[in-house]
């Protein structure tokens, strides 16, 4: 924005984007946010704290590092003149202003950039206070939240500025390590040192509306390789489609968004659950009731036609409806945000807890946006990066499968598909928390496996799990696509029959005619059943759980199989929820 002086005491502003006249006080309300067309004005690191804080919270650490000029740096002045002329421009002693303070009531640590300061450069003193500002929330065992605005390391200060890239990374590591959270907040602008390091080896990296992000910068990149640059190269919407950052938030967003998260991580810290039982407890009972059967039973073939049926819902209607303030977390960091696999953080009722699923969608635009419910490599990895924080946190893991099985397609054997399903495997056999999976559609092959490796597994009544299709069984044993519906039947894919073979625990009810015919129904019965299960399951002692999900599988084995499985009575469907 530039002033543009006007009679009288009040002044305009002019928008650098649209040009529009504003009103200054108009602008503030709109917290430096043009009303005509949405760009978002550079803050200052005090205008930012005051947006984001409690009022009157913020307590100011320290911020008087060692004077550092190593190389004794002259360019068009000495370095000690330059920094001593940004002190008095600013008012502040160095590019970032570090404390403690409250969101919405949640205690954190903050170390907020101004990029007026020598362009937000990290140098020596800067990168030893948002050290400190980590080492403090450590020793308060208090989330870290960074905002970030640089151009980069700062050069006057050569190899010794580079290093302090690595040197917060490490105190950011051990934060992760104790499990607080991190989150880096990206605004305009972020390059260089600081967007290889502390802004995105965070666990959340949120990007501000219109922020701009990237290891070199525009003019870097087209002077140095000669490289044409796509329309709206490394703009916060870019980095959301290619994996980059978790979510794109207004402003106007970005204290409730911030505040949602902390009091999720808040309670995964405290322990929501009831007290750990002592190491030799036996395990809990599953929260079952035995009732009989209402109705013809459906075919097996019946069964796979109404788990496919495009009016069940999916994971998004189940996070909308079932789960209390779903955060959707994006991308694997790597290049790509799989819209076949939603994840994030949310609350069944007083308990926090990751949520993991994978979505189709109710008609033909959603389905091929959402490619079928196939994830890619992508996917899997977003799911694995959810899977840590959960782990970090402390948070029970929910996982939603609805899935005609992992994407076969080549880009995804370029990218890795078997490893990236084979790291879901091991990961979710060590995840040191709970994970409860529920089957609420289609079930299919190594796809459905990778969410389900779990303490418990639970089905929809009309799901279906399979090492295959039945149209692809059909094709390669019978030699007939045709025979689809008597593959079904021998593949013994429906929820009873996983039950009677020990691979799902109970079956959840669905309301008359279905799923799909009410789905506010078999919402409240997916809430009821997992809000069943988690108890029993955050009682157990970690080492307990670890053993318990082992012994688990194990039991596949050729071995017990063979011995026979423990199995209910067929004739009974298990309803999983309050009678």
């Amino acid at each position: 924005m530039t002033t543009v002086a006007a009679p009288g005491r009040n002044r305009w502003l002019r928008c650098r984007a649209c040009h529009a006249l504003v009103y200054r006080r108009r602008m503030h309300r709109n917290l430096e946010v043009c009303p005509e067309c949405g760009h978002h004005q550079r803050l200052t690191a005090a205008e930012r704290i005051g947006q984001l804080v409690d009022p009157d919270s913020f307590t100011r650490l320290a911020d008087r590092a060692a004077e550092v000029d190593p190389l004794g740096f002259v360019d068009s002045m000495p370095y000690r003149r330059r920094l001593a002329q940004a002190r008095a421009a600013t008012g502040l002693a160095e590019a970032v202003v570090c404390g403690t303070a409250r969101i919405g009531g949640h205690r954190a640590v903050l170390a907020v950039m101004d990029f007026r300061f020598l362009g937000g450069s990290l140098g020596c003193a800067t990168g030893e206070l948002i050290t400190r500002a980590a080492e403090e929330a450590l020793a308060a065992r208090d989330p870290l939240v960074l905002v970030t605005a640089s151009g980069g390391a700062r050069m006057q200060e050569g190899v010794l500025a580079l290093m302090q890239m690595a040197t917060v990374s490490c105190a950011i590591a051990e934060l992760r390590a104790a499990g607080l959270l991190t989150v880096s907040i990206v605004t305009d602008p972020t390059y260089g040192g600081v967007a290889a390091s502390f802004a995105t080896n965070t666990d959340l990296v949120i990007a501000e509306r219109g922020a701009r992000m990237g290891f070199a910068g525009p003019r870097v990149i087209r002077e140095t390789i000669r490289q044409a640059l796509p329309a709206g190269f490394q703009t916060a919407e870019f980095l959301l489609r290619h994996g980059q950052v978790d979510m794109v938030v207004e402003r106007h967003d970005l204290r409730p968004r911030l505040r949602a998260l902390l009091a999720l991580a808040a309670g995964g810290r405290a322990g929501a659950g009831p007290p750990a039982a002592p190491a030799g407890r036996a395990e809990p009972a599953h929260r079952t009731a035995p009732t009989p059967r209402t109705g013809p039973t459906p075919t097996a073939w019946q069964s796979v036609r109404t788990a496919r049926d495009l009016a069940r819902p999916t994971t998004l209607d189940y996070l909308r409806t079932a789960f209390d303030g779903f955060v959707e977390l994006h991308g694997d960091r790597l290049g790509a945000d799989c819209p076949a696999i939603v994840a994030g953080l949310a609350r069944l009722g007083d308990q926090p807890v990751a949520v993991i699923g994978q979505q189709k969608g109710h008609d033909a635009r959603e389905m091929l946006t959402r490619n079928f419910g196939m994830a890619s490599p992508a996917g899997y990895r977003k799911a694995l990066r959810v899977m840590g924080l959960a782990a970090r946190l402390g948070l029970p893991v929910v996982t939603l499968i609805d899935t005609p099985g992992a994407h076969p397609g080549i880009d995804a054997e370029e990218q890795g598909q078997a490893a990236a399903i084979a790291t879901c495997l091991r990961t979710l056999a060590r995840l040191p928390t709970p994970v409860v999976a529920v089957v609420t559609g289609e079930g299919g092959s190594g796809g459905a496996l990778a969410l389900a490796v779990a303490d418990r597994v639970l089905m929809l009544q009309n799901a279906v799990y399979s090492v295959i299709s039945p149209e692809g069984c059909a094709a390669i044993l019978f030699h007939d696509r045709a025979a689809a519906p008597r593959a079904a039947a021998a593949l013994q894919l429906t929820a009873p029959d996983l039950v009677r073979l020990g691979v799902a625990d109970g079956i959840v009810g669905e309301p008359p005619g279905g799923a799909q015919r009410d789905p506010a129904g078999a919402a409240d019965r997916v809430r009821a059943a997992l809000t069943a299960a988690l108890p029993d399951l955050l009682a157990v002692p970690i080492t307990d759980l670890l053993r318990r999900r082992s012994r688990r599988f194990r039991r596949y084995g050729a071995g017990t199989v063979d011995a026979g499985v423990p199995q209910p009575d067929t004739d009974r469907t298990i309803q999983v929820m309050p009678r």
